[in-house]
């Protein structure tokens, strides 16, 4: 008997035989098939042991088939004919057993590509212990209504903190008047421009204004921690949020978080997306909750979040001019300052500098002062604080530009 196939290899196992026995679907020890064709009908049933070699399938009895090694996973979803199970951190369809009863969440065990044979946990084990997203965890990232924060502490221009009054606190603190207008509540706000412009900062600032319970998500800490249970901590996070009387979700980079979606796309970002989705456009008009994410790279979000009822409001934080330096600098100056600072002049100085940056002058030029053992700060100290921020500063773009060209 001649039998043509694609490759071979010595041990195989049969898993599928034709009508006519002229087809043979064989399984080889790596887990690859392949097809083999014949004029001629096989002589030896499914499940059969064969060895291989250039013309010649035959059954064999002394070679005997390695024991199967099983699998843990865990049930994600349940259909009628078939059931979604992840293993390892992929996911996998295969058909709905008979005799074993499932639930979504279960730990199973399971034998070759398909055959869940036996419940192991009725909560889910997995690969990665993670710790379990309960009350606790999510207080972790709650903070009450703080009073301690003011318009006063944003070093920005006042045009982006009239801009956040109307989009935010406005709705915040007349949600009930805005429901019996009828209007569209407003559900989420991206914040955008460069780092050190202040983002992070005004929305606190808001929160402690409308006395908002504040709850704060970094993109790569879910990334990094949270990878696995991300989708379930997002949707507590917005459920505890719905029973607060006022609340703002901030999320930080959020470019992190939910990156355009495509084929090529990690399985867990798309999750994370789909969950965001889902969170917002579950808001109900009682809801007095609004959402707030930051980023310095809109263009990378995914599309569908930027859709009407989502974040379909931007406000953009631009780095200061020269008017809002100055006037930056004299704001955020410390008490113990001499009279005649030459702010215009440091203002001049800074073209292209963030809030960030003109304040941690401060910082430098407290500690010449202090170093030289005095409580006040002279413009010599200021000068000195100016020039080492401006080192820091160009250390940084230095780095940053090697860093890119090694990407490129």
């Amino acid at each position: 008997m001649i039998w043509e196939y694609d490759s071979a290899t010595n041990l195989g196992r049969v898993k599928l035989l034709s009508d006519d026995g002229r087809c043979v679907h064989v399984e080889f020890i790596n887990g690859n098939t392949a097809v083999f064709l014949s004029d001629q009908q096989a002589d030896f049933p499914v499940g059969t042991v064969v060895l291989i070699t250039d013309e010649t399938i035959e059954a064999t009895a002394t070679e005997k088939w390695p024991k199967e090694r099983p699998w843990v996973g865990v049930v994600k979803l349940i259909q009628k004919e078939e059931v979604v199970v992840e293993i390892g951190s992929s996911l996998h369809m295969m058909p709905l057993p008979r005799g074993v009863e499932l639930e979504v969440g279960n730990t199973v065990e399971g034998t070759g590509q398909e055959n869940i044979i036996r419940v192991i946990s009725h909560h889910p084990i997995r690969y990665i212990d993670q710790p379990d997203v309960d009350d606790a965890v999510i207080n972790s990232f709650k903070e009450g209504p703080n009073s301690n924060h003011s318009f006063e502490d944003f070093a920005g221009s006042s045009r982006i903190v009239i801009r956040a009054k109307e989009l935010i606190e406005t709705p915040l603190e007349h949600h009930e008047k805005l429901k019996r207008i009828g209007a569209r509540p407003i559900k989420g706000v991206l914040f955008t421009g460069e780092p050190g412009t202040g983002k992070t900062l005004l929305a606190r600032i808001i929160a402690s204004r409308s006395e908002a319970t504040f709850y704060q998500i970094s993109g790569p800490q879910i990334m990094n921690k949270w990878l696995g249970q991300s989708e379930e901590l997002i949707r507590r996070i917005f459920e505890d949020a719905a029973r607060q009387e006022k609340a703002i979700i901030f999320f930080d980079e959020i470019d992190s978080l939910a990156t355009q979606r495509s084929d090529e796309s990690h399985e867990a970002s798309r999750r994370i997306v789909g969950q965001l989705l889902a969170s917002m456009d579950g808001f109900k008009r009682d809801e007095n909750v609004i959402v707030i994410a930051t980023t310095n790279r809109p263009q990378d979000i995914d599309s569908a979040l930027r859709r009407p009822g989502r974040f379909d409001w931007e406000i953009h934080f631009p780095l200061p001019n020269e008017e809002d330096r100055e006037a930056i600098l004299q704001r955020t100056q410390p008490k113990g300052v001499d009279n005649g600072l030459p702010h215009a002049e440091i203002a001049t100085d800074t073209e292209g500098w963030s809030p960030a940056e003109l304040v941690a002058i401060w910082s430098e030029a407290a500690l010449f002062a202090v170093t030289d053992g005095r409580d006040m700060i002279l413009t010599e100290d200021y000068r000195g604080g100016f020039q080492q921020v401006a080192k820091q500063r160009a250390r940084k773009q230095e780095e940053r530009a090697m860093s890119e060209k090694g990407t490129n």
